[in-house]
């Protein structure tokens, strides 16, 4: 049976029984109190074996007592509990030495999972990870208050003062670089550049050079010695995003630097120590690429060390609200007039599916502020903008191009006017041969005829392709595989 004393401080009366009968049935001794001070004076004598604090009190802020607790008593755990729940709030907590950061509404059972292990510490382990600063932070990086983002920030707060590497994965607009960099800008490394790289935007051939640097003469057109994103990040971050479009020979190299801590420019022999801290992204499944062999399992898990995965806005749309009002005052900021969505309108957003995450959201909000007069947006408003298609890709000559769709859709056009009546049935499975088989030849082709870049180019699994190819009757490239 655990034993050990609990303060507990809220002002909120509500709470105070609710923790007291929760603390009391796992077998600890519990005081509570509404007020800073008393908490402080308890703690002064010498009181309790943890503390559980509300931040926001009627006397003081807990923000300001923790670093008097941390230095009159620094072996005191102290679990913090908050209703404002923001990326900040959990980033305070852990600056100021909190042991823990809890959302409210809060979980009974994880909160006491919580006391336990905090409880169960060595005492000279309980203050080990505090790291007070005073500091205030003038802007907030990521918004939402739902249960997913609270774990994520429960996570970074965690995370700010290693150097451990961290994988973030996450749809398309998820705001991967954002959290990169918040673990940056909040970390042990924030005076140190945060150097990010595209691993898609980077033709495969230049990726080596690109991450290590070349020297003079190491290939055609290099005239200069170059340093690489490693000798730019040095002693600050590395963001390596999308990294499943690493190709296999650079993912060779980096594994090297991940083990051992040095590598070598393009052209050099002289090894270099690095010392930078790893952030990946992607929004591919890597296993499915290790199993498809286009990357390496070894260089995965030295890359997942602590997996961090992003939802999609559709997860957690209770978030838009905030996210709305976030990138309205960013467009203010820079100018553009004041707006806010009616409810009627949020509503509307709320129940869009929002395949392009929170970059679609915020290229709405600006455009809702440039476009639109009005100061109160209407859920028809929001209508109108969701309903528009995107705008057909234009040609060098200035014309519009055709887009897949629209040239299916002329041609099933086309063929239907070709029959008297309805065309015969069974068409669903011939329009689909007649799509895939041109589908797949063209990626072979793209892939020469390599089935598993070509599985991937398509994303689906190989064995499917392979299918496929003699399903349709494709002949194979020379070199195909």
């Amino acid at each position: 049976m655990p034993t050990g004393s609990i303060l507990v401080a809220d002002d909120d009366a509500a709470i105070r029984t609710v923790l007291n009968q929760a603390l009391s049935r796992a077998g600890y001794e519990v005081r509570s109190t509404g007020n800073a001070a008393t908490l402080w004076r308890w703690i002064s004598q010498g009181d309790g074996d943890l503390v559980i604090t509300d931040v926001v009190m009627p006397d003081e802020n807990a923000f300001d007592l923790i670093p008097r607790i941390r230095k009159a008593r620094p072996d005191l755990p102290i679990i913090v509990m908050s209703a404002q729940n923001t990326f900040m709030t959990a980033i305070r907590a852990s600056e100021r030495g909190a042991y823990e950061y809890l959302p409210k509404p809060f979980d009974l059972k994880e909160l006491i999972a919580i006391v336990g292990r905090a409880m169960s510490e060595p005492k000279e382990k309980r203050g080990a990870a505090a790291n007070a600063k005073s500091e205030e932070f003038d802007s907030i990086p990521l918004v939402g208050r739902s249960p997913a983002m609270q774990e994520i920030y429960r996570v970074l707060a965690r995370l700010m003062q290693t150097d451990l590497t961290v994988m973030i994965t996450g749809e398309s607009g998820t705001g991967k670089e954002l959290v990169a960099r918040a673990l940056h800008d909040y970390g042990k490394r924030r005076a140190g550049t945060f150097v990010a790289i595209n691993m898609a935007a980077i033709p495969r051939d230049l990726i080596e050079s690109e991450l290590f640097g070349h020297e003079k003469g190491a290939f055609t057109g290099a005239n200069t010695r170059s340093s690489g994103r490693f000798e730019q990040a040095e002693g600050g971050t590395l963001f390596l995003d999308e990294i499943g479009d690493m190709p296999m020979e650079a993912q060779t190299r980096l594994l090297r630097v991940l083990q051992q801590g040095e590598y070598t420019t393009v052209g050099g022999r002289t090894p270099i120590k690095s010392d930078v801290r790893i952030i990946a992204a992607t929004n591919k499944d890597l296993r499915l690429l290790i199993q498809q062999g286009l990357f390496r399992e070894d260089l995965f898990f030295r890359l997942n060390v602590v997996p961090l995965r992003l939802p999609p806005l559709r997860e957690r749309t209770e978030d838009i609200p905030d996210l709305i009002r976030h990138f309205f005052a960013q467009a203010q900021r820079e100018g553009l007039p004041p707006k806010q969505v009616d409810q009627a309108g949020l509503e509307r957003l709320k129940r869009h599916r929002w395949p392009g995450n929170v970059r679609e959201l915020e290229n709405l909000a600006r455009r809702l502020a440039a476009l639109y007069p009005q100061e109160s947006i209407t859920a028809a408003v929001i209508d109108t903008e969701l309903a528009q298609p995107a705008p057909a890709p234009v040609s060098e000559e200035g014309r519009p191009e055709e887009t897949l769709s629209s040239a299916v859709e002329r041609h099933l056009a086309a063929y239907f006017a070709g029959f008297e009546g309805l065309p015969p049935a069974g068409l669903y499975h011939r329009v689909l041969r007649e799509i895939e088989y041109p589908l797949l030849t063209a990626a072979l082709a793209a892939t020469r005829g390599n089935q598993i870049r070509a599985a991937d180019l398509l994303g689906v699994n190989r064995n499917t392709l392979r299918k496929k190819i003699r399903d349709l009757d494709i002949q194979l490239f020379r070199g195909g595989n």
